[in-house]
């Protein structure tokens, strides 16, 4: 995008107020957004401001438009500043924009450009008499009425060098004009005979059938293909490999999954006999209550003194080897302390 910025300060009033009609403008867009977000009709009434001012945006319009909204005058002009509608230099009375863009310019539009030259001059230059100016902009959005300009707030459509010679001497004259296609065309209708969509065929149903059919056809091929694929597969599938010396696959002896596959009962008569039993259940020994458990293990879990030949000292929390957990001390932090070894007057531990 081009930097946009203001007119020079010799093109700049030295000031601007809003109309009454602007100003009642105004109060009705504020009025449509909740308190506090007047902001949000800043677009509506910049234009409504550039209509007033002839075409474009001087400065004090900006400043006018951010006291109405209460806004800083910086955000105002970051608004005008990006939106390529609103002008920041004088225009003519007749603000000319050509579009320059690839379907108009395959439509003729490389002559359009060149009468707006003849006639007025360079871009952003206004006649002496303030009646034309103009801009090449981007696509209208009249691609399919191409070549096009808008004229202020108006399309001008399908133009040629002479038609457009001659819109121009009615505005500078002051005649009246015709908006839109200049060769009598209506909106995007085909251009003098419609040559499309005439045959019968196309409305009494036989294209349509033959459409069908044509479906059926591309079916029953696509089914017979599929049949022909099954077909070519062999029947029975040979092993990669000779099967002599490989080991045979036989079902496994009796068990469950293959008494079910009979039709059996998984578990035999037999076997929950034998379950039934109760001498042949497992028996337990019971457990005398003073017995004490074994030691989980034999090893210290005393640290190694610091230093070699140091005895180390007996802590009281130290329990004897094969103490229980139960049965141990508690250490000051509520733990239970690992069995450990002890040690005797000699410094040997056992």
């Amino acid at each position: 995008m081009a930097v946009r910025k203001l007119a020079p300060e010799d093109m700049q009033p030295e000031s601007f107020v809003l109309s009454p009609e602007t100003e009642s403008f105004a109060d009705k867009e504020i009025a449509k957004y909740p308190p506090g977000r007047q902001a949000s009709a800043v677009i509506a009434l910049l234009t409504k401001a550039q209509e007033q001012a002839g075409g474009w945006l001087p400065r004090k319009a900006i400043e006018a438009v951010a006291a109405k909204l209460d806004m800083p005058a910086i955000r105002v002009m970051e608004v005008v500043t990006f939106y390529t509608m609103f002008n920041l230099e004088p225009v003519g009375k007749y603000f000319i924009q050509f579009c320059g863009t690839t379907p108009c310019v395959l439509r003729g539009a490389g002559d359009i450009r060149r009468v707006l030259e003849r006639r007025i001059g360079d871009q952003n230059h206004v006649t002496p008499d303030g009646t034309f100016s103009w801009l090449e902009v981007e696509c209208l959005g009249a691609c399919s009425n191409a070549p096009m300009v808008q004229i202020n707030d108006d399309y001008y459509e399908d133009l040629t060098t002479e038609n457009f010679e001659t819109l121009l001497d009615d505005l500078a004259a002051g005649r009246p004009v015709k908006v839109g296609s200049q060769i009598g065309r209506i909106r995007s209708e085909p251009f003098e005979a419609v040559n499309t969509l005439q045959d019968p065929a196309l409305y009494d149903g036989s294209v349509v059938g033959a459409w069908r059919k044509r479906f059926e056809e591309q079916a029953k091929a696509e089914t017979g293909e599929a049949a022909a694929a099954v077909a070519s597969i062999p029947q029975e599938a040979k092993a990669a490999k000779p099967s002599a010396g490989r080991a045979i696959e036989s079902d496994a002896a009796d068990t469950p999954a293959k008494r079910a596959k009979e039709g059996e009962r998984p578990i035999s008569r037999t076997d929950q006999k034998e379950a039934a039993d109760p001498s042949k259940a497992t028996k337990v020994e019971p457990k005398d209550a003073g017995a004490q458990p074994a030691p989980q293990s034999s090893k210290s879990y005393v640290a190694t003194p610091k230093k070699e030949g140091e005895a180390v000292p007996v802590s009281p929390t130290t329990p004897e080897a094969g103490t229980p957990p139960a049965q141990a001390e508690t250490r000051r932090d509520g733990s239970e302390s690992k069995p450990g070894v002890t040690v005797d007057k000699d410094n040997k531990s056992s």
